[in-house]
């Protein structure tokens, strides 16, 4: 019996552009109507012909048998490959190909989050979509004087081939205006009415600068909330390399470098003298309930106090009420509280033992209807608030205090951290106390089944690091 040539033959494809997923989908069907396997197909795009020297010398696709079935590509297989097919990587093309191969044998494929290809695939897209959020963020237009009147420039350089793709979005966003984006990888042009694509450009064919980006600045330092600022979180959504072309750029060393005096006179301002310090729990929980310092306390909802031992070795501190605490007048007795008790119990604290309260006491929320959406309160607010707490914690006196997410750090240091950055370690205090910071219950109901059990187990280590500390300082 004669071997079967084809297995030892390339078949070179060549599509029309490097996002063509038209292009792609059609030769793909017809590669799996023919048995073509995998690693047969050479794969070739304007953008990709030195990827690969060797796809040159393939020969061209048979015709599929007229009887053959046509493939079976699940709807989130083609959502996906949309997103895929804009990488620049090379490989994007034969990774696609060889996943609608199996999924032709494995109709289901696409819901193992563990195959290398569907992770793959899942990173691609994931770096594509962030590279489309980026271009969005960063565009920043430049007023010039063209032949027919004032004309918007803006240069951008994306990783991925995401022009095309984002071309709806800046009609969209910027119709009344005339415009143009010129990019490495091409560029588009918009006169009101018809979009054009253009050849690609330099940074020299862009304008440096308009009177306008002065406002710009301007505003860009109104806005910066010194308090939010983490380092770090800026430099991942807003990366150095954009910076050059955004007007607003030049003012981050600046802000940065005063962030922490800013901040430091924002806590100032927020702090309030509110007389006597409350002699006794009781005395703080009626106080609060007519505390209208902030705008919280005068949205109408209830004040919930702490409650639990008042001469507990432990505190635990969250975030704010919710609308099951403010409903019924006690902390931590919604989804969030539940999931806490469990995990003190899994590490062997009793919550029984231990003190429960808020950095603010009232329920921040947005109306929505007939429901109330939660909020986060503001930094001046959690600030306002450190008075009843103090309070608290100087009647109460623990050794030790848990903090459940980043606004119940605040109120006890009195600045913004990294809940991921400080959790897990003890962090001593001006009274002597212990403070640990780890996440608040709340985050780790927001997630889905894929992040929340690792998060889930860090959680519980912090836990069980303050039950065995806990039990240290009992003993001792």
């Amino acid at each position: 019996m004669m071997p079967d040539r084809r297995r030892f033959e390339a078949f070179r494809v060549q599509l029309a552009a490097s996002d063509d997923f038209e292009g792609w989908r059609d030769a793909a069907r017809r590669m799996i109507r023919a048995k073509i396997a995998p690693d047969q197909v050479m794969w070739e795009s304007p953008a990709d012909q030195s990827a690969d020297i060797f796809a040159r010398g393939g020969v061209a696709l048979p015709s599929p048998p007229t009887d053959a079935p046509q493939p079976r590509a699940s709807k989130d297989f083609l959502q996906l490959a949309q997103s895929v097919i804009l990488h620049s990587g090379s490989k994007r093309f034969s990774t696609l190909y060889r996943t609608l191969w199996r999924l032709q044998s494995r109709p289901r494929l696409m819901d193992d989050k563990a195959d290398a290809d569907v992770r793959a695939m899942e990173d691609l897209a994931r770096q594509v979509r962030r590279d489309i959020h980026k271009m969005r963020a960063f565009v920043r237009f430049r007023s010039v004087e063209g032949e027919v009147g004032e004309r918007y420039v803006a240069w951008f350089e994306p990783e991925h081939h995401i022009l095309r793709a984002n071309a709806g979005f800046f009609v969209r966003r910027f119709t009344t205006m005339q415009w143009s984006i010129l990019t490495p990888r091409g560029s588009l042009h918009w006169d009101g009415e018809t979009l054009h694509e253009g050849p690609p450009a330099t940074r020299a064919d862009a304008p440096s600068g308009d009177p306008v980006e002065g406002l710009w600045r301007t505003y860009y330092a109104s806005i910066f909330n010194p308090a939010r600022l983490k380092v770090g979180a800026m430099l991942k959504e807003m990366p150095r390399k954009y910076w050059k072309n955004m007007p607003e750029a030049a003012l981050i060393p600046e802000l940065i470098a005063g962030a922490q005096s800013r901040e430091a006179r924002m806590v100032q301002a927020g702090e309030q003298d509110l007389g006597e310090t409350p002699v006794s729990i009781d005395a703080i929980g009626a106080a609060i309930l007519a505390c209208r310092r902030c705008d919280i306390g005068c949205n109408g909802t209830r004040a919930v106090m702490g409650e639990g031992p008042h001469d507990a070795a432990l505190m635990i501190i969250g975030e704010q009420p919710g609308e099951q605490e403010e409903a019924q007048g006690r902390p931590f007795v919604g989804p969030a509280g539940q999931l806490l008790r469990t995990h003190l119990e899994h590490a062997g604290i009793p919550a029984e033992r231990a003190y429960v309260t808020n950095a603010v006491k009232h329920f921040k929320f947005m109306p929505q209807g007939k429901r109330r959406l939660h909020q986060n309160p503001s930094a001046r607010e959690i600030d306002v608030c450190r008075w009843w707490l103090e309070g608290e914690r100087g009647l109460v006196r623990p050794r030790l205090i848990l903090a459940l997410g980043a606004s119940a750090a605040r109120s006890l240091l009195g600045r913004t951290v990294s809940v991921q950055k400080v959790r897990g370690a003890p962090h001593v205090l001006d009274d002597g106390s212990e403070l640990w910071i780890t996440t608040h219950p709340s985050y780790l109901l927001r997630l889905d089944d894929g992040g929340r059990s690792e998060e889930e187990a860090r959680f519980s280590n912090d836990l069980q690091k303050v039950a065995a500390r806990l039990s240290q300082i009992s003993s001792g």
